[in-house]
């Protein structure tokens, strides 16, 4: 018998005494992203994902500078820098300098990396399907919404 899971409680008054922190969103938040890194590394093993959102960001938008690319997959410059350079190395990504401003790097994903988003996605697609598994059909586009409200 598998043990019982917390029951969440809207906290709408500070109550020192009933504050439980497995019943608090971000706890389950954070849990939930455990569960579903782990998911994801058991099906993709060359890539994290970050690295894979931004690749499949890249192949979504095509051409695209390297600030623009991260607040589409939610990073922050050193975040997306790392992830960049990360890619870089791996022969996925190309980076040059904007013709007119120097300063912005643009990014294009090349041959490799559309491959790799080509040959990954089915399997990202079975990922969140595999996440989302406890949960109806119903429950889990509830469960996308709020979330997407929240973010």
């Amino acid at each position: 018998m598998s043990p019982a899971k917390p029951r969440l409680a809207l906290v709408t008054e500070h109550d020192p005494g009933n504050y439980r922190v497995d019943r608090q969103v971000g706890f389950v938040l954070r849990k939930a992203n455990q569960r579903h890194v782990a998911i994801f590394a058991s099906h993709i093993t060359d890539l994290t994902p970050p690295q894979f959102a931004a690749l499949s960001k890249l192949a979504d938008v095509g051409e695209i500078s390297q600030n623009q690319l991260g607040a589409l997959v939610a990073m922050d410059a050193a975040t997306i820098k790392g992830v960049i350079d990360r890619l870089k190395a791996r022969g996925l990504v190309d980076v040059a300098r904007h013709a007119a401003d120097k300063r912005r790097l643009m990014l294009r994903l090349t041959e490799a990396g559309r491959d790799a988003v080509a040959r990954l996605t089915p399997l990202a697609e079975r990922i969140t399907a595999e996440t989302l598994a406890p949960l109806s059909q119903r429950e889990a586009a509830t469960l996308l919404k709020l979330l997407t409200r929240i973010a």
